[in-house]
């Protein structure tokens, strides 16, 4: 009886000590026994990722930002903030693609919500319309770079994320056109930031209605995003096991709500409903009208804006298109699958490969983790090779046109006593901004270059007709004193063929712009202002 005793106390014992064991177990995963390390690293997390991390890359976006005065390209403030100044402020001029409904209110909607909120702040001063929605998208950049780091430290490990991270932010084309307000750039941060919640083998942020929602949007501010994406969500379809599902519960709804969305912007600011994505395939792609403004052959891509978009990476893209894992191989056919689909239209422009330079980062970055002799030297050639180009090209090539645009605004703010002036841009239409960089009624003109949707053979537009003669369509043009503009814009180039017409007109140059060392065509190195001096004023210069 005793032994027996003995025996049920044990067995009592026993399950007292299993249950405190499993009493410890349930404090354990307690937030409150966190270890006070792995407490802090939580508190000190944004976006996902090490609170520094974050901080220095919106800190160097945003000097990004101030290191980049230069133009790129017409459509980074005639597409963008031209739009959004004429929607806040009622005034300004909206290119021919607005009256043709091919462009969506969508994205210059973002930057007309800026400016309302600084017009209602009394804020509304040109150097803020001009520099506030460029460091928004800064910080948009900011965040993708960020989600592009955090992708690939999911995907393999944080030293090889730290190797694609370091090759994203010295590339020089990054740093050229990341802080410019261009749908390029806005389309190529959706893209990243949808490549996070994409369903890549080993990725643990997947997230079909996240990234699919991202597409969608992409897709609505510039309907040929979607090409990058055709052969991902393919292989997301291919991959799926419940593909109507996938279908009927995200791609249907998901493309629905988007495009619901700009239909109904859309209505509110063109007046009626208008499908603008198929005005922009119809006109670029199935008519292929684009080539008014420019063609290239089909290698282009292949022979010149590739290579030239990379930069010094090349090598190291193609070195690390060979060590890369097989489940990057979906990038790289996204990669080639988008040069050839732009390399089947006539009309070529570096920046429409931009969304996808993010993707080959990712085989740089594999390239350097895996060197072992030469990496230092390597890495050092890759940051000095592409900084230099990115302060030259940002610092320096084609900076005139911007500022001659403070050259103008001189005109507004700084001589309220003399007779109003006008101005008349005689360069390549569209060379410089317009009314979002001087926020003042102004009167102004430039060459319009409007492409023929009529359909007439031999087409000129007036810049085009101008160019053919410029003396003889002055003297047409202005055939009064009274027509004159009191200030002239020009290229340096032209300024030997029109030298009769400006001592005709008494006109004096007053200011000189460095533009670029590389001119071409209708451009030159310089920019030239004239003021025109009445007769009985005494000249200044």
């Amino acid at each position: 009886m005793k032994q027996e005793g003995d025996d049920g106390r044990l067995f009592f014992r026993g399950l007292q000590n299993r249950s405190h064991e499993k009493m410890k177990l349930r404090k354990r995963k307690s937030t409150l026994y966190l270890s006070p390390r792995k407490s802090t690293e939580r508190r000190g997390d944004l976006l996902g990722e090490n609170i520094y991390l974050v901080l220095f890359t919106i800190a160097l976006r945003i000097c990004n930002c101030f290191l980049v005065q230069t133009s790129f390209v017409p459509d980074e403030y005639w597409q963008s903030l031209e739009v959004a100044h004429h929607m806040v402020f009622n005034y300004g001029y909206l290119t021919w693609e607005w009256t043709e409904r091919l462009r969506g209110y969508t994205y210059p909607l973002i930057f007309a919500s800026i400016y309302k909120i600084l017009h209602l702040l009394g804020k509304d001063s040109v150097q803020l319309l001009i520099w506030i929605p460029r460091l928004a998208q800064a910080l948009l950049s900011a965040i993708a770079d960020i989600r592009l780091y955090s992708i690939m430290k999911q995907l393999e490990n944080q030293h090889m994320a730290k190797w694609v991270f370091f090759c994203q932010l010295c590339s020089w084309f990054t740093w050229y056109c990341c802080t410019r307000t261009l749908t390029n750039t806005m389309e190529t941060v959706l893209t990243i930031i949808a490549l996070f919640y994409y369903p890549l083998e080993g990725s643990k942020s997947m997230n079909s209605v996240k990234y699919l929602s991202l597409v969608a949007l992409a897709f609505i501010i510039r309907p040929t995003a979607i090409i990058p994406w055709i052969p991902l969500v393919f292989r997301h379809f291919w991959q799926e096991q419940k593909k109507l599902d996938l279908i009927l519960h995200q791609f249907l709804p998901i493309g629905f709500v988007n495009l619901s969305l700009s239909l109904i912007i859309d209505r509110i600011f063109f007046g009626q409903w208008t499908l603008v994505q198929y005005n922009f395939l119809k006109f670029n792609v199935l008519q292929n009208l684009g080539t008014f403004y420019g063609s290239h052959p089909w290698h282009w891509y292949f022979s010149q804006g590739f290579p030239a978009v990379l930069g010094t990476h090349l090598p190291f893209f193609i070195h690390g298109c060979f060590l890369a894992p097989r489940r990057y191989r979906i990038l790289l056919v996204t990669v080639l699958w988008t040069l050839l689909v732009y390399s089947m239209l006539s009309h070529k422009e570096f920046r429409f490969i931009y969304p996808v330079l993010p993707f080959c980062m990712v085989f740089c970055g594999y390239s350097l983790n895996h060197l072992k002799t030469w990496k230092k030297p390597a890495v050092s050639f890759l940051f000095l090779s592409n900084m230099l180009l990115a302060l030259y090209t940002g610092l320096v090539h084609q900076r005139g046109t911007l500022d001659v645009m403070t050259h103008i605004q001189e005109l507004c703010y700084n001589n309220p006593n003399k007779s109003p002036a006008s101005v008349f841009i005689m360069m390549p239409c569209h060379s410089t901004p317009y009314y979002s960089h001087v926020h003042y009624p102004l009167p102004m003109r430039f060459l319009q270059c409007p492409p023929d949707l009529t359909g007439k053979s031999q087409y000129l537009d007036e810049a085009d007709i101008f160019y053919l003669n410029p003396l003889n369509w002055l003297d047409k043009e202005f055939h009064s004193d009274s027509t004159l503009p009191t200030h002239l814009i020009i290229f340096s180039i032209l300024e030997e063929e029109i030298s009769a017409f400006l001592i005709s007109s008494n006109y004096e140059r007053t200011a000189v712009f460095f533009h670029t060392h590389l001119p071409e065509g209708q451009t030159g190195s310089h920019i030239y202002v004239y003021e025109r001096k009445l007769k009985g004023t005494l000249n200044r210069r």
